[in-house]
């Protein structure tokens, strides 16, 4: 069970200063999703794009769900320069916000009636890049606190909540501002957005790298390899084929199955046969890992056997460290059946948030409220709000423990989804809107600190980057992929917002259930990792 701290003791944990650096990359963690979600949005509605055409340019955000296929990259791979001189956490910060900042600029210069394609695919830049620095961020907001317990992890989570929100609501109240003032067009705003965008890359290159021994720990790990493939025959080029066929698949099938052989394979059995061809590859990897994984366990100790200096080897050895180790690690750490339930709850938690989330800008457009009131209502007040309730939500979860701050979130965002019905029915009441905004940021904040704490907890140190954002991207998935057809279920119920927000409720149902029945041990394994 968790210890309860008095509130005074609580509050202690906010005088780290390190949470202020937390603080400020959570805004810029936040900020990409302006320009690719809400003011891009607000852009295409403007510029006469249906509904279904908003939702699913929201596709791009599938970069965020995908990202932990590259996400163990940056853990081991230098950025040429950046990484001798400021570290391998603010480097890949830095040359991810440098790429965004290009990707706005050209944003800036775009006709979306005419160049609607160069939109999307500037769009897919920022989302790449941004989920990219997502990878950096959150390792340095763990790797940081590594040395404090869980409680300091929900203090670091409710800043870099609080910063998220400052970023994507806060600051994304400027371009509904802007465009609603006589002579400023949508073009113009990116500009802002690019500026803005400047300032806030001034973080990484104030704050310090965290110290950590996570090279010497994956050195060893590959050295563990190398000694051992040379007695596996073939087995290093099996996996070495395998590896990148997995992944190339999941990419394949996350950008839309580009050029599928129809004349083989109908369009509605690509997805299972996509999945179908991913879980042979795993099962043939999985097979040849484990007979590689005894070899290792019995040549571990012996430092004697000289490391091979055959390139397949080493290049085995070093895919096998950097995209393998991180998920053998957290399976074999947590038992395989506790790891893939957590992974399902994560992926389950926020689902109705992403539907009402995606459609929130065209909803509260076809209700009646201008951009200047979804700009002081949806993005000021969320932002307030947010981050208010965010410092509150940490302090009931350093006090009373992370399992509780997931329920009462997860049972509050359902609730407030029905305000979001409410006002379908009502119309344009800004009072109505006001509440809405306050109850929606509120249930948000709660249950998104507690979110975070969790998956920040159950991160080896070793792999950071690569665990954090394999559970992100789970969660992340959810929202992005199934949120993505928000618009054409509006669309299928025939703009009945009302029944849109009820069914949106009732999604967080199911991970509730998953994780009352998974609520012992996941509480033992907090006070482990703790």
């Amino acid at each position: 069970m968790s210890e309860i701290h008095s509130f005074r003791h609580t509050l202690t944990y906010f005088k780290d200063r390190r949470l202020l650096s937390i603080f400020c990359f959570g805004i810029a963690s936040g900020f990409p999703w302006v320009m690719i979600g809400s003011a891009m949005s607000g852009w295409l509605k403007d510029e006469g794009l249906s509904r279904s055409s908003i939702g699913l340019f929201g596709l791009i955000f599938v970069a965020y769900s995908i990202n932990f296929l590259w996400s163990p990259l940056v853990d081991r791979l230098k950025v040429p320069l950046l990484t001798v001189k400021m570290g391998q956490r603010r480097s890949w910060i830095i040359t991810a916000q440098l790429v965004i900042l290009l990707a706005a600029l050209q944003l800036s210069q775009l006709d979306a009636n005419n160049q609607l394609n160069m939109m999307a695919l500037f769009g897919l830049i920022i989302a790449i890049a941004g989920a990219t620095q997502d990878i950096a961020i959150d390792a340095y907001r763990i790797d940081s606190l590594a040395d404090k317990d869980s409680n300091y992890m929900a203090a670091g989570s409710a800043m870099a909540t609080a910063g998220w929100w400052t970023g994507y609501a806060g600051l994304g109240s400027i371009p509904f501002i802007l465009v609603d003032q006589p002579n400023w067009q949508w073009p113009q705003v990116y500009l802002v957005l690019a500026v803005i965008l400047v300032v806030l890359m001034l973080t990484a290159f104030i704050v310090k790298e965290p110290l950590s021994n996570r090279e010497k720990q994956q050195d060893q790990i590959e050295s563990n390899y190398l000694r051992a493939l040379p007695s596996q025959g073939n087995r290093p080029l099996i996996i070495l084929l395998i590896l990148p066929l997995i992944i190339l698949s999941i990419l394949y099938a996350n950008i839309g199955y580009p050029a599928w052989p129809t004349q083989f394979i109908a369009d509605e059995f690509k997805f299972s046969a996509i999945s179908l061809f991913i879980a042979t590859l795993l099962i043939i990897f999985i097979k040849q890992l484990s007979t590689l994984n005894r070899t290792v366990q019995s040549q571990k100790t012996d430092n004697s056997l000289p490391l091979p200096t055959i390139k397949i080897h080493r290049l085995t050895a070093w895919l096998l460290t950097t995209l393998v180790a991180p998920i053998q690690e957290f399976f074999q750490r947590n038992g395989t059946g506790l790891a893939i339930s957590i992974l399902l709850f994560i992926f389950l938690f926020k689902l109705g948030e992403a539907y009402l989330g995606r459609m929130s800008i065209v909803f509260y457009r076809e209700v009646g409220f201008s951009n200047s009131d979804i700009a002081y209502y949806s993005k000021m007040l969320n932002w307030a709000v947010t981050i208010v309730f965010s410092l509150i939500g940490s302090v009931f979860t350093i006090r009373y423990g992370i399992l509780k701050g997931l329920f009462i979130g997860g049972i509050a965002m359902a609730s407030s989804n029905l305000l979001f019905a409410l006002m379908a029915l009502v119309g344009p009441d800004k009072a109505l809107f006001a509440l809405t905004v306050f109850v929606d940021g509120f249930t948000s904040a709660w249950g998104s600190v507690a979110f975070v704490a969790l998956l920040s907890v159950l991160c080896n140190k070793t792999f950071t980057a690569s665990q954090y954002a394999l559970m992100a991207s789970l969660g992340t998935f959810g929202r992005v992929m199934l949120g993505s057809y928000s618009g054409v279920m509006v669309d299928w119920l025939d703009g009945n917002w009302a029944l849109f927000f009820i069914l949106t409720a009732l999604m967080v149902i199911p991970s509730l259930l998953f994780l009352y029945a998974i609520r012992e041990p996941l509480t033992k394994l907090i006070h482990n990792q703790s």
